[in-house]
């Protein structure tokens, strides 16, 4: 072989070698991307608060666990229903009193319906919710091995709308809530053909897309470089797991055909998704909007921060959008459940 034949065979040997190794790279990186994000029994390979890029707030937490463990207390129902592949999903329906509106609420990644929304429970009961809290899909009592990121949970969103307009006769308005994986999940049930009762959606920390999500998190809070190569390996991870890629489907594509009127609700100091992201949602939004930007408001953390500007946006929310023929109170806590549920 001649000398420069033999270097080239070398570089192109070295070459290979380096693709094989970088490609090795990127496919565990991307597996353990998808398992941190989607599957349900994955071991998080760094901490909750690393993921966010946000210092654990004690104070808030132990805030967050009395109002949670209040929250469970309170009498109720627990309901089964199937979803459209078949997996089981379970909910917790509280009544109150003449209630004037229903709250569907969703929570967000590996999170509990009363975590995300202990801290609200008192303010929508004292104001006439009965609530709806569905747990999302690959997370404690609901059944799946895997999150989806608002691309599955989108179509049990339509499933727990139907279980309520047969619970309430849709007798009353409703209102789809969600925080944080749970605001772009309803934000993503938008854009579908949903009941005329279906009047409202409110918005806290929502993302734009689960690329988007993902992207910014691996980057800035991992310290991870989410180029193509990665994130096409991510995507056929995902189909394998959920039958959707990352890309199929975003918030702003359903907020461009939306039709419902949209609260948007963020702090400025979101770290784990930024505010930008429910700029860039408010922004795509064809129907009625509002946006309440709350200064200083960590993830989730809105409320907290500024109950009092919180509370008057929603009260106006539901002012401006529960219209009139729906002035008249129901008695929730003496309808019948249809549906094919389980009470449990």
């Amino acid at each position: 072989m001649k000398p420069i034949v033999k270097k080239i065979a070398i570089a192109s040997g070295l070459l290979l070698g380096a693709v094989a190794v970088s490609g090795a790279v990127s496919y565990a990186i991307a597996k353990k991307l998808v398992a941190m994000a989607l599957d349900r029994g994955a071991q998080l390979p760094t901490s909750r608060a690393h993921i966010s890029g946000e210092p654990a707030q004690l104070a808030f937490a132990n805030l967050r666990e009395k109002a949670a463990e209040e929250l469970e207390s309170k009498p109720g129902e627990t309901v089964e229903i199937t979803a459209r592949d078949g997996i089981k999903l379970v909910g917790h329906w509280r009544t109150c009193p003449n209630t004037r509106r229903v709250l569907i609420a969703m929570h967000g990644w590996r999170s509990s319906w009363s975590r995300d929304f202990g801290l609200l429970a008192e303010f929508l009961e004292k104001n006439g919710c009965s609530v709806f809290y569905a747990e999302q899909r690959g997370q404690n009592n609901s059944g799946g091995e895997y999150m989806g990121f608002g691309l599955t949970e989108r179509f049990d969103c339509v499933n727990w709308i139907d279980w309520v307009n047969e619970k309430t006769g849709g007798k009353l308005p409703i209102y789809l809530c969600g925080v944080s994986m749970g605001a772009s999940t309803v934000l993503m049930t938008s854009a579908f053909a949903l009941p005329d009762n279906v009047h409202g959606i409110i918005a806290d920390c929502g993302y734009t897309s689960p690329q988007a999500i993902w992207k910014h998190v691996a980057q800035t809070n991992l310290h991870v470089t989410y180029d193509e190569w990665l994130s096409g390996i991510i995507d056929e991870m995902c189909k394998e797991r959920i039958h959707f890629s990352s890309t199929d489907y975003s918030c702003t594509q359903a907020l461009a055909d939306s039709h419902v009127p949209v609260l948007f609700i963020h702090g400025t100091d979101d770290t784990f998704v930024p505010v930008e992201m429910t700029y860039e949602n408010y922004k795509a939004c064809a129907s009625p909007k509002r946006l309440l930007v709350v200064p200083g408001a960590g993830h989730g953390m809105s409320y907290v921060v500024d109950r009092k500007l919180y509370e008057q946006a929603v009260l106006q929310f539901w002012h401006d959008f529960d219209g009139p023929s729906f002035e008249n109170t129901v008695d929730c806590e003496n309808t019948a459940g249809t549906l094919g549920a389980n009470t449990i």
